[in-house]
């Protein structure tokens, strides 16, 4: 079976990322039941700053917390990533994350769930460019989740309530059709690794 991990790529109090991210593993069991979605929530694991003495791509892991991390992100096949756009890139917790590893996300698939005042688009190139570097194949599909549009925010700063208008299930359906087909594609070059 083909498992997804989908990356709730903020930790902030009152994020958005854990709610767009519920809706992403619901749509997810629904199009494909044969396929396994779980969610892989960056809080759950406090990462410190990188604090690891040795780089990445030797996996000599000093650190339990560095275990555990590598062990959630080895166990799937590829991802999906749900990711705010700060500043015009991604949370510097993300990046942290992704530095800490580098073996456990190679010969896997990707793709984006960005949200933000422009849809998180900005978030999404800076990420795009940072899995090519640690081999991970990313898919053309994403989805562009409009602050304006996609959430009901009396408040902005509130998280408000998570109201994808109806253009975004064709969205994030071929995105995951995607994600899950390049998964199942680059299974070989993960056997060989």
């Amino acid at each position: 079976m083909t498992r997804i991990g989908i990356i709730v790529g903020s930790t902030r109090p009152g994020r958005r990322a854990a709610g767009v991210a519920d809706w992403v593993a619901k749509k997810g069991a629904e199009l494909l039941p044969d396929t396994e979605f779980g969610i892989v929530d960056l809080a759950d694991f406090a990462l410190p700053l990188l604090d690891e003495p040795h780089p990445p791509m030797f996996g000599r892991y000093t650190k339990e917390h560095t275990r555990a991390w590598a062990a959630a992100v080895d166990g799937y096949d590829g991802y999906v990533f749900v990711v705010p756009e700060y500043n015009h890139s991604i949370p510097a917790v993300l990046k942290n994350a992704l530095d800490y590893l580098y073996n456990e996300w190679g010969d896997k698939a990707a793709g984006f769930v960005g949200y933000g005042v422009s849809g998180g688009t900005r978030a999404v190139e800076q990420l795009r460019l940072i899995l090519a570097e640690l081999r991970v194949a990313t898919v053309r599909s994403q989805v562009a989740l409009s602050l304006w549009q996609d959430f009901t925010i009396p408040d902005v700063t509130q998280p408000g309530e998570f109201t994808p208008a109806a253009h975004q299930e064709q969205s994030v359906t071929a995105l995951l059709n995607e994600v899950v087909a390049w998964s199942q594609a680059l299974a070989p070059l993960r056997v060989t690794a």
